[in-house]
């Protein structure tokens, strides 16, 4: 009787295949969990979206701290992220390994009919607008280049990846929705205005050293706190008090970026999932194919 022996190469190869079917097992079940959640949760409006997990839409502004540009391309945006890439030879070979990446964190701007809230970046699955590679030979680049540098050529050994969302996308946002104060109490702001009023002593002891003495007492100082916190109250009945924020999960829901309406994100993920259910039946197979060719009788 002939003993049983194995073939490493095919071995190695059932190994492979295994790995590749658990990824798109992985995938699959990802992309049925997200178009479920995309078309199970109602788009809602952003001035009347209660807090929890919200799918909102509208047309993405900068962050309040103003407009930013991408650091490679130096182009406009909303939100960005950058892979640097150096190539070095192995035999034959040209390997590119990485020597620089980073994504932008701040929180931009997401605009409907109605109103306005902020998207917090991190942690998202995000779909760019625009998506460039390109090739240069110093290690940073200064701009986007023209078609010059679409491809790789010997003399290139740094290749750029960026991708963007521009403003004024249209985009949808699947996630957490919360809202916090944009001052951290009255009574915070009302110390802020005093400590300004006290960089201007003549100013503040015109207005409130109501007895001429050159200083204010205890009643006087009671009476500019008072004119402080009407001052504050003032501010704040003239504007939302409030902000609202759509961030990363907490219970572990999609958190989605994408420059699609609802209809074409539900589509896309429907697709995605039959996709990676076709290739993990194939790769079951050859899986099953390369085992028993790993076997030799």
């Amino acid at each position: 009787m002939k003993s049983q022996a194995l073939a490493p190469d095919f071995l190695a190869l059932a190994v492979l295949l295994a790995a590749g079917t658990a990824y798109a097992v992985y995938r699959f079940f990802t992309s049925l969990r997200r178009d479920r959640f995309a078309a199970d949760t109602p788009v809602a409006r952003i001035r009347s979206a209660a807090q929890g997990y919200v799918h909102v839409e509208g047309r993405a502004g900068p962050p309040p701290e103003g407009p930013i540009a991408a650091p490679l391309s130096g182009l406009p945006c909303v939100w960005w992220d950058y892979k640097i890439e150096h190539r070095t030879s192995v035999g034959n070979r040209n390997e590119w390994n990485v020597i620089d990446r980073a994504a932008s964190v701040a929180p931009f701007s997401l605009r409907d009919a109605d109103g306005e809230c902020l998207v917090g970046p991190v942690g998202a699955d995000v779909t760019p607008t625009s998506h460039e590679t390109w090739y240069g030979d110093v290690s940073r680049p200064a701009c986007l280049p023209g078609l010059e540098g679409r491809t790789w050529s010997p003399d290139r050994n740094y290749r750029y990846t960026e991708r963007l969302i521009s403003e004024g996308a249209h985009l949808t946002v699947l996630g957490e929705l919360r809202s916090r104060s944009i001052v951290e109490s009255i009574e915070g702001e009302v110390g802020k205005v005093v400590v300004g009023w006290k960089q201007d002593q003549a100013g503040l002891l015109a207005r409130f050293d109501h007895n001429h003495d050159g200083h204010l007492d205890a009643e006087e100082w009671e009476a500019a706190r008072a004119a402080a916190r009407e001052q504050v109250e003032a501010s704040l009945a003239s504007k939302d008090a409030r902000v609202s924020v759509v961030g990363q999960t907490t219970h572990g829901e999609p958190f989605l970026i994408a420059p699609l309406d609802g209809k074409h994100l539900v589509s896309r993920e429907k697709h995605r999932a039959v996709l990676a259910l076709a290739a993990s039946v194939l790769l079951a197979l050859l899986t099953a194919w390369a085992a028993q060719k790993a076997l030799l009788r």
